[in-house]
């Protein structure tokens, strides 16, 4: 119906007919970004010429994992990884660090995906200071690996540097 007929509020008819419209549109808008939100994290896999990986433990979790962070809102994952490897392990960039994949991390909800990159062109002048964050950050051979070090982390390894299957799960 054609906006033609006025009712006593001074609305029209069809302005009527839009309301509950705009309010179903509202309402399913934030259904969605309840149910469908994500949380995005990055973690880089930082490989000296000798194929060390750099590893970081945590003060908030157990074990040694590969450094990384999520990203913010408006944030790159460029950058973020960028900030993370600074932050958590003394690393700066220097060159293209490559994705290696995107992974669905089921334990921390159905919501969370942590993309991986292989870092090879990077200046670290040794592992910064423990932080209330980053208890230590260091390099280990890869048949070496520190007691503690996650699946996940020996997972994206195995994928990079053995030519392992990849998973689609964190």
């Amino acid at each position: 119906m054609q906006k033609t007929h006025e009712k006593s509020t001074g609305h029209s008819v069809a302005t009527d007919l839009l309301l509950p419209n705009r309010a179903l549109q509202w309402l399913l808008h934030r259904w969605f970004l309840i149910t469908r939100a994500m949380t995005l994290g990055v973690r880089a896999m930082v490989l000296d010429s000798e194929d060390q990986v750099l590893l970081v433990e945590h003060a908030y979790t157990a074990g040694w994992h590969l450094p990384g962070g999520g990203v913010e809102i408006g944030e790159t994952l460029e950058a973020a990884l960028a900030k993370e490897l600074r932050e958590e392990a003394g690393v700066n960039l220097l060159g293209v660090a490559n994705l290696h994949g995107v992974f669905l991390n089921e334990r921390l909800g159905r919501r969370d995906h942590v993309a991986v990159f292989v870092v090879r062109d990077f200046d670290w002048n040794g592992s910064p200071p423990p932080t209330r964050e980053i208890r230590a950050a260091r390099f280990f051979p890869l048949d070496a690996l520190p007691d503690g070090t996650s699946r996940a982390t020996r997972s994206r390894l195995a994928e990079v540097l053995e030519d392992a299957p990849r998973s689609a799960l964190w």
